[in-house]
């Protein structure tokens, strides 16, 4: 037993009971909500978010504590037709977390209901064989009857175990969610020590904070398949951290686009990141960021190593 293992089972055997513990696959479309509804059930940021579509690109793990329960989320890509090589892998991805988890939760959104995606998803379930439940999201924006009739529509399709109503922007319905998802994985030891909260390294949750910046500042203007990686990450002796990471993009014309007039969008990607990481790591951050044009890197094997995705044939 390693000693993360030995940690969490001490961590475990505390509380009263036996404990549970399991992966949850969390699936559906592009912004139905997966990333905010993880870091809803988390109690913290694991997932970026932003309107942009296909932002999660690889599967992230939120541990969650209910009750004797360790609930390890997988946040999941939003499943979508692919139609290039990084759509392919990250489609591939999320059907493959799905596979591997103890249970899956559908995440389908009342206001666009079984539309498009939602229905090719629901038809990929049928040959998955684990327990599945399904969680409406957005509730509040949509009334009653229509959420009903979402719900039958989706079980006439699918024999979910149980239905949940949720709003992951406000957390109504939520504390449902985690009651039946402790009662209902596996009895067992926890995976993680209690106060872990993602297995993402560092390095990447800081390069992905910066993307979600990227994206929400550019929302419209930049290629959602720009990319950012943390090159370089030093500890100093006044207790700050230097962060140097570079934004990979394209085009020269996505690069200006990147930087912006006089550097001013680079800036105030810059300004939003490091204060998130200044708070996420409890620590002051000094953060570099360059832009670099990668022609093609969509089609280089170590970008998708780089992003936790198999490069696809």
């Amino acid at each position: 037993m390693t000693q993360e293992e030995d940690i969490a089972a001490e961590a475990a055997a505390e509380t009263s009971g036996p404990t549970h513990s399991g992966f949850v696959a969390l699936i559906g479309p592009t912004n139905a909500g997966k990333s905010t509804l993880v870091n809803r059930l988390v109690g913290a940021k694991v997932s970026i978010v932003s309107h942009k579509v296909q932002t999660t690109r690889a599967i992230v793990r939120g541990i969650a504590i209910h009750d004797n329960a360790q609930i390890v989320f997988m946040d999941t890509p939003g499943i979508f037709k692919p139609r290039r090589r990084l759509d392919r892998a990250m489609v591939t991805s999320a059907w493959g977390g799905a596979k591997d988890a103890d249970l899956i939760m559908l995440l389908i959104d009342s206001e666009r209901g079984l539309r498009g995606d939602a229905e090719a998803i629901l038809e990929g379930l049928k040959e998955v064989q684990q327990p599945k439940i399904l969680v409406l999201n957005k509730i509040d924006r949509v009334n009653r009857e229509d959420l009903l009739a979402l719900a039958a529509a989706a079980n006439e399709k699918i024999a979910f175990d149980r239905t949940f109503m949720i709003s992951a922007e406000n957390g109504s319905g939520c504390d449902d969610v985690m009651d039946y998802l402790a009662n209902t994985l596996p009895e067992g030891p926890w995976y993680y020590p209690e106060d872990q909260i993602s297995d993402l390294p560092m390095r990447q949750l800081a390069a992905e904070i910066t993307r979600e910046k990227l994206f929400l500042r550019l929302h419209q203007e930049l290629p959602y398949s720009s990319h950012v990686e943390t090159e370089k990450w030093e500890e100093r002796k006044d207790g700050s951290v230097r962060i140097e990471q570079v934004i990979y993009v394209e085009r020269d014309s996505q690069k200006k686009i990147a930087l912006g007039k006089g550097g001013e969008t680079i800036k105030a990607i810059s300004t939003a990141s490091r204060k998130e990481l200044s708070e996420i790591l409890e620590q002051p951050v000094h953060l570099f960021l360059f832009v670099k044009v990668r022609e093609n890197w969509g089609d280089d094997p170590e970008r998708f190593r780089e992003m936790g995705l198999d490069f696809p044939k």
